[in-house]
């Protein structure tokens, strides 16, 4: 099992078992976090760059693979990815660059599957 299948799966098993708490709050905490990336006044492919940029800022490599899943679902070119990770770095300063490499490397997997796919 590659990087993404790995994380993948993982997320998935564990948001399984959080759902499963039938916990209200946070059952409208990530109704929310849904809503909030659904295409509206911004589009989703932009909502998919601010919080990639947003979560390598914010250091969670978990928000920035999953936002990077998303950003490569959506078509995004390498280029334009790493103008995000350079706003970013911009913004979050030289604390974001462990964060850069991870970022890249999954990237990488993720450009992988597409050629493995072909």
């Amino acid at each position: 099992m590659n990087l993404v299948e790995e994380f993948n799966a993982y997320r998935s098993q564990m948001n399984e078992k959080i759902m499963a708490t039938d916990n209200k709050v946070v059952k409208r905490f990530f109704n929310l976090d849904t809503n909030a990336y659904a295409a509206g006044a911004v589009d989703v492919k932009s909502k998919e760059m601010i919080g990639l940029a947003c979560s390598m800022v914010l250091r969670c490599d978990d928000c920035v693979r999953y936002h990077l899943g998303k950003c490569h679902e959506l078509g995004l070119s390498t280029e334009e990815v790493f103008e995000v990770f350079s706003l970013a770095t911009l913004i979050g300063g030289s604390i974001v660059i462990p964060h850069l490499r991870r970022a890249t490397e999954y990237w990488e997997e993720l450009e992988k599957q597409i050629e493995r796919n072909v």
